[in-house]
């Protein structure tokens, strides 16, 4: 069986249909087939896409509020005809999510992107368009790596702009869904965790069922994986990303995203203090990344015994993890870490 067939019994491709569906296949005990990640290109695009509608997404509106005269305007005009305000967004904008993809990293993959695959999703765009959005679309394909650079140029400056003054804030969600949904798939396995990812997803005949608007689709991830990727930024629904030679990835809405997900990161702090004192409360929101003892220490200001014994109180209430790397002790967040961190959001 090819990696993706379309079905013989689908509605017409293109046309709003309750019956569109993408099926990802896996194994039913195949937990290793399954794994997370996180895509900072995606929360971008989709951000371009919440300031071109913002009337449509009231969770995103305190966001939006303190963005919004930040946003410079000939890059995000840029951003807006390659991405669009619906469907189809070309794929070259994003890398494969991985947990421990940054910003950094998102950009660094455009800035090296393939011309090929430029030019095809550029192509795709132009059918999507018209008037003058179609023709620069035209002249960015005829142009592909001078396109290339723009988009990348404007891909930083709006982020800079929109997203990095935010990004602890949207990395906490993310990674406290992430820790919740993989506790869920060791205790009840992957339907239990597909079936709560979203209103839209299911688990059917082993495959990862996601119903669309437009489009259907049968995937094989057997011996290639799917990728869980969750979203801030398109709290609204799914999207998938199905073609080759891109990792079958599934993007589903985040759990906990509230109309005050972008509050200040010193307010969250304060809430975490006032549940576990300012000292812990520290060293918890700072355990994304794993330390040692002493970086721990230096990083809150304290001795290296004090911080040991935070560490303990932390480990033992079951927030941080903490293992042996030759004659280091590394410290990070637990899953229960993550979800603490998350809902004080």
């Amino acid at each position: 069986m090819d990696r993706n067939m379309r079905p013989a019994d689908a509605p017409p491709e293109g046309i709003e249909h309750p019956d569109h569906r993408v099926d990802f296949r896996l194994s039913p005990g195949d937990i290793q087939a399954v794994r997370f990640g996180i895509s900072p290109g995606h929360e971008l695009a989709h951000a371009v896409r919440i300031l071109l509608r913002p009337e449509q997404h009231p969770l995103q509106w305190g966001w939006l509020r303190s963005v919004r005269e930040k946003l410079p305007r000939e890059p995000f005009a840029l951003l807006t005809r390659v991405i669009g305000a619906d469907g189809y967004m070309p794929d070259f904008l994003t890398t494969a999510p991985r947990w421990d993809l940054t910003p950094a990293d998102e950009l660094a993959a455009l800035r090296t992107a393939a011309v090929a695959g430029i030019r095809v999703d550029l192509a795709k765009m132009v059918l999507r368009s018209s008037g003058e959005s179609q023709a620069a679309l035209r002249r960015m394909r005829a142009e592909p790596e001078r396109a290339r650079a723009l988009i990348a140029d404007a891909w930083e400056q709006v982020w800079d702009a929109v997203l990095a003054p935010v990004w602890p804030q949207l990395e906490r969600l993310l990674r406290a869904d992430i820790a919740v949904r993989a506790r869920t798939i060791a205790t009840g396995g992957i339907a239990a965790m597909a079936g709560g990812l979203h209103r839209t997803v299911r688990w059917s005949d082993g495959a990862v069922r996601v119903q669309l608007r437009r489009h259907s689709e049968d995937v094989d991830c057997r011996g290639g994986g799917l990728v869980l990727v969750p979203s801030v930024m398109s709290s609204w629904g799914c999207m998938v990303i199905t073609e080759p030679p891109a990792q079958p990835a599934l993007f589903y809405p985040a759990r906990g995203v509230t109309a005050g997900w972008a509050r200040d990161a010193a307010d969250l702090a304060d809430a975490l203090g006032a549940l576990l004192g300012p000292v812990r409360a520290g060293i918890l929101l700072h355990a994304h990344i794993a330390r040692t003892t002493s970086q721990v220490a230096a990083d809150a200001g304290i001795a290296a015994s004090t911080a040991s014994h935070h560490l303990r109180v932390l480990r033992d209430a079951g927030l941080i993890t903490s293992s042996r790397e030759g004659s280091r002790m590394l410290h990070l967040r637990s899953p229960l870490g993550e979800a603490l961190v998350g809902a004080a959001l």
